[in-house]
């Protein structure tokens, strides 16, 4: 999918699309490869994940929104991914199968860890 693409897909005024246009804007990275997974299996893994990172002190932008809207949409999904140029920030998309819409949009900042002592 060309970058001028996928911009055109993240419309959304929430915070998690926002965030993902800047990162796109800004010379982010990104990938969305081809192929769709049921939108129930992800909503599933995403459920799961929010959970964890909520428990680490993190709030993603958007997750638990996105995981209303896979459980809610009912079809195969595409996910597609970028990673700030800082690589400090990941955005996760979810688009229709074609691709030609988004489904769902969550960010965070990249959880790091402490180098052991």
């Amino acid at each position: 999918m060309e970058r001028h693409v996928l911009e055109s897909l993240l419309t959304g005024d929430d915070e998690a699309c926002v965030k993902a246009l800047a990162m796109l804007r800004s010379g982010a990275t990104y990938s969305v490869p081809d192929g769709a997974t049921p939108a129930d299996r992800h909503a599933g893994v995403f459920n799961r994940r929010l959970e964890r990172l909520r428990r680490l002190g993190f709030e993603p932008h958007g997750l638990e929104r996105a995981v209303q809207l896979l459980r809610s949409h009912g079809r195969p999904v595409r996910v597609g991914l970028i990673d700030s140029a800082d690589r400090i920030w990941t955005s996760l998309l979810f688009l229709t199968e074609d691709g030609s819409a988004l489904v769902a949009c969550a960010t965070w900042q990249r959880f790091r860890r402490e180098p052991p002592l």
